[in-house]
């Protein structure tokens, strides 16, 4: 069977799906690195619901694809860029979200960490800021979840400089229960957080959050880093504290990120780990054996379905990510929260198909091809 796919050039290609998927096993936490997959969320595709109106969210299915995670060896970042935080879900239901995961985790002993923002205030003073963050922190804390404080649109607003940042995150790590992930989230994610930590000189900035660490260095776990930038990323996790943890939130050179060389490496916090769950808990099985090589020789063939999926504007990652969930038999429908399904072209999720495919992501590809087909025939494609 053959299935014909748009060419982004106004015509079709032919394309043969696999027949067998690869097979991968479940199985404990991995004990050479710390890993999360920062996890989507399902919509509920018959909630009559508008795309600037709160999320109307389909939580068996969101639980469900999280245990399908966990039972990986995968931790599950919750509530991050990827379960649109700021792009469809609101703080109410990242709320909810938040105690659902938690609770979920403890009931299966698996890993969470739940992002804390400032997203049920647009805007404010500092204070304002604040006390939003420890709203947020209070009720990730109460689950019993590890905080991840991350980059927020209204600080970036409110700051004047340097030092007002410093005395926000200063004053949030020395009240937090158990130490935290800071997340430094880039423009190329969220335009509202260009010039964050102060100055758009990415030096100037780097200078300004390895200050507010080296200041707390106890309620400090560890730095997500999304810069797309690899070697920015490894030059300032040489710069870290003893016993601070730099997770790569690189979407585009993680497999190098996380091998490491002989100063150190990354753990990880991605949101391409989100389809790519069950191979990359394979890869970091074999690098705990201490085989680099055959962790890259898994790990390396996905980048470019990630860079395609992250590519610009790549805050709409979120849409391929959501498709391939669908694909794989993880949720019955394509629907996103916002409506945000309609922010990929044909083409772009015809390309993410049949990279996926080709990985051997999809437990049935039998089911991943009629799936899409149906969404071909929708577009007027004919088979």
């Amino acid at each position: 069977m053959t299935v014909q796919l748009p060419d982004g050039k106004g015509g079709v290609r032919t394309y043969e799906p696999r027949t067998e998927p690869l097979a991968f096993t479940t199985g404990a936490p991995f004990t050479s690195r710390r890993v999360f997959s920062a996890a989507h969320v399902v919509a509920d595709p018959y909630a009559d619901v508008s795309p600037d109106g709160p999320a109307a969210v389909d939580w068996d299915a969101t639980l469900a694809f999280r245990r399908h995670l966990w039972s990986h060896g995968l931790g599950v970042a919750e509530a991050m860029d990827t379960a649109q935080r700021g792009m469809g879900l609101d703080w109410a239901g990242a709320a909810e979200l938040i105690r659902r995961s938690a609770a979920e985790a403890k009931a299966v002993g698996g890993l969470v960490a739940c992002g804390v923002g400032t997203d049920q205030i647009a805007s404010g003073t500092l204070a304002e800021v604040r006390a939003a963050y420890e709203e947020q922190l209070a009720v990730v804390e109460e689950s019993g979840a590890q905080a991840i404080l991350m980059a927020s649109r209204a600080l970036a607003g409110a700051a004047r400089g340097p030092e007002d940042y410093l005395e926000v995150y200063g004053h949030l790590l020395r009240q937090s229960a158990e130490p935290v992930i800071l997340h430094w989230l880039g423009p190329m994610f969220d335009p509202a957080l260009e010039g964050y930590w102060g100055s758009s000189d990415l030096d100037a900035a780097t200078d300004t959050f390895l200050e507010v660490i080296a200041a707390h260095p106890d309620k400090v776990d560890g730095i997500k880093v999304s810069l797309l930038d690899a070697q920015r990323e490894v030059d300032l996790r040489r710069r870290l504290p003893q016993g601070v943890r730099c997770y790569t939130g690189d979407d585009f050179n993680y497999p190098e990120l996380i091998a490491g060389d002989a100063q150190g490496f990354s753990h990880a916090l991605l949101g391409i780990f989100d389809p790519l769950g069950p191979l990359a808990a394979e890869a970091v099985r074999v690098l705990d054996t201490g085989n680099v090589a055959g962790f890259r020789e898994l790990l390396d063939p996905t980048v470019e379905l990630s860079r395609h999926l992250f590519q610009t504007p790549t805050r709409f990652y979120k849409t391929g990510v959501v498709f391939l969930a669908w694909l794989g038999g993880h949720q019955s429908h394509f629907t996103m929260v916002g409506g945000l399904q309609s922010a990929r072209s044909l083409p772009h999720l015809a390309r993410a198909y049949e990279l996926a495919d080709g990985l051997g992501l999809f437990p049935d590809p039998k089911l991943a091809e009629e799936r899409m087909k149906n969404l071909l025939s929708v577009y007027g494609v004919e088979q």
